[in-house]
């Protein structure tokens, strides 16, 4: 007889609490156009951003993962104890190796869980949380810790007109648990990597070697990758949607990666959302904080009572890859 191997799997996931961490300092426009000979109207016209946050000298991508992931666990009120794996997304963590994950669960707390890092840029959270949603449905785990942490102002050219105004730093994340219902609906994701020339860095970091005053800058071609997440960004919403067995009209939120106002409000009409959805624009106070961008969106709308807890949000994650992912999640 064959043997057969069993695990106690969940009915569903859902997130329980939502964390972040915001840098305490707060840059305007003004501060950003003298490298860059642009003006306050013009980042404003281009992007919608008013302010950013920029960590300081002691605030990592670890430190700010730490903090937003603490914040979650007390969100939800489970402790570290309670926690199977723990997860996070980076795009600006400059250390190979080890990777961010097992520091920052120790230093969290969490002992003897999983800990490991997600690499897909600015679609890196909601890979993660589909991956934390398939752990615990599938019985490898109870509750995940899915963190987004950023530095981007590590990696992104100060003088650069077509980066410097929109990248900023700061960490999010959520707990997510079993749930007796779905939580969090089947994830749409992919890549294209014939495009992955436009959002990348100049050369590798093994160019440092031999040029001693080279920095690997992230370059990005703006225009192109507007057009491409306009094109192609609608119809995975739409199947994220629909794979939910959901329309439109069932949302409360809409819960894009905050890249810049105009891709947001594009993406919206495509959708055609009626009027009672919330569109999060937390790109306005924040900047574009890559793997970060949805969880500190989402708190932003609980924080401010923008949308009822419960409700349906429409999460959209897309960048760098080029990698987009998207799903529906039941609101903590």
């Amino acid at each position: 007889m064959t043997a057969v191997l069993t695990a106690p799997p969940a009915a569903g996931s859902r997130i329980r609490g939502v964390g972040v961490y915001r840098p305490p300092r707060v840059v305007y426009n003004d501060e950003i156009c003298g490298p860059i000979d642009s003006t306050d109207e013009w980042i404003r016209q281009r992007s919608g951003i008013v302010c950013r946050r920029f960590a300081g000298p002691e605030e990592t991508v670890v430190s700010m993962g730490v903090a937003a992931g603490a914040d979650a666990l007390e969100r939800a009120g489970i402790g570290p104890d309670r926690v199977d794996a723990v997860l996070v997304a980076s795009m600006s963590y400059l250390e190979q190796s080890p990777p961010a994950g097992p520091e920052i669960a120790h230093r969290i707390g969490v002992r003897g869980a999983a800990a490991f890092d997600i690499g897909a840029a600015c679609a890196g959270f909601c890979h993660a949380l589909a991956v934390a949603d398939a752990l615990i449905r599938g019985g490898s785990a109870r509750h995940v810790l899915v963190i987004g942490s950023e530095r981007m102002t590590d990696v992104i050219d100060p003088k650069d007109r077509s980066t410097a105004f929109l990248f900023a730093d700061g960490a999010g994340a959520v707990l997510v648990g079993p749930a007796e219902e779905p939580g969090i609906g089947p994830v749409v994701w992919g890549a294209d990597g014939a495009k992955r020339d436009l959002i990348a860095h100049d050369e590798s970091w093994l160019a440092v070697r031999g040029k001693p005053d080279f920095w690997p800058w992230m370059r990005m071609a703006g225009p192109e990758v507007f057009r491409w997440a306009i094109q192609e960004m609608a119809p995975v919403a739409r199947n994220a949607v629909q794979s939910a067995g959901l329309t439109v009209a069932d949302l409360a939120a809409f819960v894009p990666h905050q890249a810049n106002v105009r891709i947001i409000n594009k993406l919206a009409a495509a959708l055609q959302l009626p009027e009672p959805v919330v569109v999060a624009r937390d790109v306005e106070r924040s900047g574009n904080t890559s793997a970060a961008s949805i969880p500190l969106a989402l708190e932003t709308l609980l924080a401010d009572n923008a949308v009822t807890p419960g409700g349906l949000a429409l999460l959209v994650g897309f960048g760098a890859g080029l990698s987009h992912a998207a799903m529906v999640v039941r609101l903590p």
